[in-house]
């Protein structure tokens, strides 16, 4: 359970990060229904009809939709303020569920030599403290291994879910990816400052040594490359998930005729079995470069 306040966290950040994508999601979803209902009458082709039924894992709505069968979002209205409860967010919530049920299971194991699922995640949190942090952030690693192994689930839970039928990934949304990268952000500003103090961390955007002419310069690009961190966690996460289903979409769409079905879904069920692949290697670079980076303004070069 030292899992959900971090986990918490991380949502809310998302959350709060995502005040549009209902709006912008329930457009793209009502255009995708008048392009369907102004083709009535018209028989669709087989591709059609697989990219409109795929159309969900790319884009954000008020709706959920299972085989067929749709389920409207509430709106949630606390004060003055309005909340759109959208599909990407109930999936990164179920991601989250994921996430403390099966650390729960995998701490009613009490034996001494571990088994089954604690017997996994025992695997997974070694991995993470011995590869990960220790190699990056040194003596205090352990401290923050709740945090990072949350986020490495999270991700990694909410990647796969996007690969079954009517899911999504809502890490395939920039809004989530941003509010993790704000978490990342908020980590090396505070652990920065916490380890080496105000000015310690200030004085690692001036190194030693500079000439005092080319001083500004080097402020300016130490603070672009700083910022530039978290900004590219965001669009590397989101570019790599959205892709490959959009790449899927792109295949099945070739099917003109049953001619061109064979080839189409053989070359899409590869790309899906590389998704699987992808949605593993996403979660570790994202925890990978987040560690990096914290570790860099906790123990700056100077």
């Amino acid at each position: 359970m030292r899992y959900l306040p971090i986990y918490l966290l991380a949502f809310l950040l998302c959350f709060t990060a995502m005040p549009a994508v209902a709006q912008h999601g329930e457009g793209s979803h009502a255009t995708t229904e008048h392009a369907a209902t102004s083709e009535a009458g018209h028989e669709r082709d087989i591709g059609q009809t697989l990219v409109h039924i795929l159309a969900h894992h790319l884009i954000d709505s008020q709706e959920l939709e299972f085989f067929g069968l749709k389920i409207h979002l509430p709106t949630l209205h606390i004060g003055s303020f309005e909340i759109k409860i959208t599909k990407h967010r109930v999936w990164w919530v179920v991601s989250g569920l994921l996430v403390l049920l099966l650390t729960s299971l995998a701490g009613r194991n009490k034996s001494a030599v571990p088994t089954g699922m604690r017997n996994v995640f025992e695997v997974l949190v070694v991995f993470i403290r011995d590869e990960i942090l220790r190699p990056n952030i040194g003596h205090k690693a352990d401290k923050f291994l709740p945090y990072f192994l949350t986020l490495f689930t999270a991700i990694l839970f909410s990647n796969l879910l996007g690969l079954f039928p009517w899911g999504a990934s809502a890490t395939g949304n920039v809004n989530v990816t941003a509010g993790l990268a704000l978490c990342t952000l908020g980590m090396m500003v505070g652990l920065g400052v916490k380890e080496n103090g105000l000015f310690g961390f200030m004085h690692s955007f001036a190194p030693s040594g500079v000439p005092l002419w080319l001083l500004p310069l080097i402020v300016i690009i130490e603070i672009v490359s700083f910022m530039i961190r978290p900004f590219a966690l965001t669009i590397r996460l989101f570019a790599n998930m959205l892709a490959g289903h959009a790449v899927i979409a792109v295949l099945l769409g070739l099917i003109v005729s049953l001619w061109f079905a064979v080839p189409s879904i053989a070359v899409a069920t590869g790309v899906m079995l590389l998704e699987i692949v992808v949605a593993l290697i996403q979660a570790y670079i994202f925890t990978m470069l987040t560690a990096v980076f914290v570790g860099l303004t906790m123990h700056p070069a100077h």
